[in-house]
């Protein structure tokens, strides 16, 4: 697999033209109440409502879509994932008939893996990440076989940047983008389109304190691996590492926050309850991020909080409400 050596707002905005009929224009969406309690206006853009349940049909929609306009469609495709992606593949090699195969880990959430067959991709399961990946690798070398990767590639990270820029062309001004971070994909998407929108907006990526490579990474300058599998509720952010595209444009973020199970069970609960959507721990990730940011900065400011997805299994959502954390209203004090 081969890739440009930068990725740049225009890729973003060519994107957000090939996706137009292909992919939903989500809502934003946001609660008087959440706002009344920080003291800011929070604004969510809920690709949890998006046709597989997440982002990532984006970056590979907009990556097969840029095949086709080069006539260079392939016979077979190949992927690796932990859920999201695995569907976005699967869904859009449907949309051209490419028969697809998916390589994943054994503890892949059973609702991805049971959405990723129903729309016709096979799945290839291995004890670890790391395993998956390498199997995903040899196997794209097969002729006429492409690989479409999760994060690390120009046209994923300009497709799933789209969802930033539909959010702040929706907006109006705001004074702070949310995302969280997996391999960085969706945050290095989400600072282009922020930047040349409204450069004057600050870009706050979040992550689990379980799985905090891309932390660390930022922190040594150069890109950190997790080893073993994590334990976190925020599976989609439990990437091994985060790639050489997106690392560059990751160190150009304004903040970043680790945040631990506690605080992510806590807000996967709060959003479920005031926006009345199956948000996904992934998601609900960034609000502790944003609780910060939102004490620390003078009331009445605007704040865009990409809500990643909805996919959550019975499983995860049986360790989320292990306790109840709505007994009582934030506490967040000034």
């Amino acid at each position: 697999m081969s890739t440009a050596t930068s990725v740049t707002y225009d890729n973003v905005h060519a994107a957000s033209l090939r996706l137009i009929g292909k992919v939903q224009r989500t809502p934003l969406l946001e609660s008087a109440l959440l706002n009344a309690w920080l003291g800011q206006r929070i604004l969510f853009k809920a690709e949890c409502m998006q046709t597989t349940g997440a982002f990532k049909i984006r970056g590979a929609t907009n990556y097969l879509c840029h095949l086709e306009e080069n006539d260079a469609l392939p016979k077979k495709i190949v992927a690796n994932s932990s859920g999201n992606h695995a569907q976005a593949v699967a869904y859009a090699a449907s949309l051209y008939n490419i028969p697809t195969t998916i390589y994943s880990t054994e503890n892949i959430s059973a609702v991805k893996a049971a959405a990723t067959r129903g729309y016709g991709a096979e799945l290839s399961l291995f004890p670890t990440r790391t395993e998956a990946d390498e199997a995903v690798k040899t196997a794209a070398q097969a002729a006429e076989t492409v690989w479409i990767p999760p994060f690390n590639h120009p046209d994923i990270i300009a497709g799933q940047g789209t969802a930033a820029l539909e959010g702040l062309q929706d907006a109006g001004q705001v004074d702070a983008v949310f995302a969280p971070c997996g391999g960085g994909g969706l945050l290095s998407g989400t600072l282009l389109a922020t930047r040349e929108l409204q450069p004057n907006a600050k870009v706050i990526g979040a992550e689990p304190l379980n799985a905090n490579d891309a932390a660390r990474s930022l922190q040594s300058g150069s890109i950190e691996r997790l080893h073993g599998i994590p334990d976190t509720l925020a599976d989609g952010a439990a990437t091994p590492a985060v790639g050489e595209l997106t690392f560059p444009l990751l160190q150009q973020l304004d903040d970043f926050y680790e945040v631990d199970e506690t605080q992510i069970a806590y807000w996967t609960q709060w959003l479920q309850h005031l926006l009345k959507l199956h948000v996904e721990p992934t998601s609900a990730m960034s609000m502790a991020a944003v609780a910060a940011w939102a004490l620390d900065s003078t009331p009445g400011q605007t704040a865009m909080v990409i809500l990643s997805g909805g996919n959550i299994s019975q499983a995860s959502m049986s360790k989320i409400w292990q306790t109840d954390y709505l007994l009582q209203p934030p506490k967040l004090a000034r």
